[in-house]
């Protein structure tokens, strides 16, 4: 980052909710935020212009900072690489919860990340260095989902979902609340009751990761603008040196998954050849028809929930029983290639992503968007056709 040599001496009463550490004759202000609060704004303006700090640190990694600094971002997505990558429902979680923020940000009359943009202003304004200290999101990401299993990521899909319906009961009040530090230790309970795994990898993981960070990179005199949420994770980490490289290591595959993968059509074929075994050709035909009529039903159902072209629906049909007997492949990846070939996102599509996301309806109409939904619906339809069919069948059989 840019680093000017100009400091202003600007004395002021840094806000009560800053936690002051003393580490190794260095002092550090840690300022706690809300992404959606106006308050926090003023916190980070006001702390940095009272300390006068010659480090202002960040909870942003490069990428989340190119897209708060670069708001053309979009233009350069590549929906067909997203797709091959396998990462449309990394992506998907990730625009609706963005939408989350942004809608209840709209209400309250505050730009999601505007206090970490605060920060940085605040900090080329006293001649600070700015650090950036956070994990890439792309590893968070990469290892939350690793470690859930599947019905727990079917779950979390549907409660971010029905995220995009429910912001009407909270207010500039509330958000302030949720920064109170009796309130977070209920916020934090409850989601390690809910889903443990997910509080280790967004929450726990990232204090240590962004204490280690500060304890590292501050400097005399410091500033480090966080999320109110990490605030006690990093009181509790920062005095003591940890290792990070186990935290930037992206988990394989659990085995549960790859067993699915590889078991799930197996099986079903299994069921196949023991129906012929049997020599009654035509409870063999009918169990292929169950097969391929319920899996390629369920598929194009998702892709029709999507709003997709009837030729996108048509090809998650077809795709959906042969995909579902090769673990190399997904019926959405074939249904969403076909989207963006019907019809393809324009740059204007993407440029129009994070408006659009701003609504329920948004996410339909926008072509980029609707090709996202169009993968991973299809692929939860086949999933459940797999599901479905091969149990049925095995009950024909057995």
């Amino acid at each position: 980052m840019e680093k000017k040599t100009t400091k202003l001496n600007l004395p002021g009463r840094i806000p009560p909710n800053v936690k002051e550490i003393n580490l190794d004759g260095r002092k550090i202000f840690l300022v706690p935020t809300a992404h959606i609060s106006k308050q926090s704004i003023e916190d980070v303006r006001q702390t940095i212009l009272a300390t006068n700090p010659n480090v202002v640190c960040v909870e942003l990694c490069e990428s989340r900072y190119r897209n708060i600094m670069d708001q053309e971002r979009w233009k350069n997505t590549n929906i067909v690489k997203i797709i091959r990558q396998g990462k449309a429902m990394l992506l998907l979680a990730s625009l609706v919860m963005a939408s989350f923020q942004k809608r209840l940000g709209e209400r309250i009359g505050v730009k999601p990340g505007a206090e970490m943009l605060e920060a940085i202003r605040a900090a080329s304004e006293v001649g600070a260095e700015l650090i950036l200290v956070d994990r890439d999101i792309q590893i968070t990401l990469k290892r939350t989902w690793r470690r859930l299993r599947f019905w727990d990521r079917i779950r979390i899909l549907f409660q971010l979902l029905s995220s995009l319906f429910d912001i009407e009961e909270i207010d500039e009040e509330m958000v302030e609340k949720m920064k109170e530090e009796e309130k977070l230790g209920d916020i934090l309970k409850f989601l390690a009751d809910e889903c443990p795994s997910l509080k280790e990898t967004l929450i726990d993981e990232r204090d240590i990761y962004l204490a280690q960070e500060v304890r590292q990179k501050a400097g005399s005199r410091t500033v480090a603008v966080v999320g109110a949420g990490h605030v006690p994770g990093i009181l509790a980490n920062i005095q003591c040196k940890k290792k990070l490289a186990p935290l930037l290591k992206v988990p394989s595959p659990g085995r549960l998954s790859k067993i699915f993968r590889w078991v799930a059509p197996g099986f079903v074929l299994m069921l196949f050849a023991y129906g012929f075994s049997q020599g009654d050709m035509q409870q063999s035909l009918q169990s292929i028809y169950i097969w391929i009529a319920v899996n390629g039903t369920f598929s194009a159902l998702g892709a029709a929930l999507s709003l997709a072209h009837p030729l996108t629906i048509l090809s998650a049909f077809l795709a959906a029983p042969l995909t579902s007997l090769n673990p190399m492949i997904a019926a959405g990846w074939v249904a969403g290639l076909v989207q963006c070939v019907v019809k393809k996102p324009t740059v204007k599509d993407l440029e129009e992503l994070p408006e659009a996301i701003g609504s329920v309806r948004g996410f339909w109409k926008n072509t980029a968007a609707r090709v996202l939904l169009v993968v991973v619906f299809s692929n939860l339809g086949s999933v459940l056709g797999t599901l479905v069919s091969g149990g049925w069948i095995a009950a024909r059989l057995f």
